[in-house]
């Protein structure tokens, strides 16, 4: 069996919940990203603020073939990143109805942070 040659990078971004604006934390990607098929993964397409900034990030380290991968997306969420990322492929077993006033996922999954983390 040989060993495996899958890349893996991590982009920190947190959503200022007032605001729902991104802000980015951490990054730390694969060097040249040219030639590589890219799995962007997200548990949840909200808004798509981060998903776009990630997607920045990952064009700007050269980039060019990318893919995303979420567990559930809103269309808001959705329509965005096709606006600004038309080439990148969403892949998402649910588009739930939308976003509530808070910018969260209706019906939605709850903050996965907090699931994730057992912080609920």
């Amino acid at each position: 069996m040989s060993a495996p040659t899958a890349r893996v990078g991590h982009i920190g971004l947190q959503r200022d919940e007032l605001t729902a604006v991104a802000s980015q934390y951490y990054s730390k990607l694969p060097a040249d990203l040219r030639g590589s098929f890219v799995l962007m993964i997200d548990p949840m397409l909200a808004t798509g603020g981060s998903a776009v900034a990630a997607l920045d990030l990952l064009k700007h380290a050269g980039a060019r073939d990318v893919r995303m991968i979420c567990i559930v997306a809103a269309p808001e969420g959705v329509a965005l990143v096709e606006q600004h990322h038309p080439d990148v492929r969403i892949f998402t077993p649910a588009v739930d109805v939308g976003l509530n006033t808070h910018k969260f996922i209706v019906p939605g999954l709850g903050d996965f942070g907090d699931r994730l983390y057992g912080t609920t």
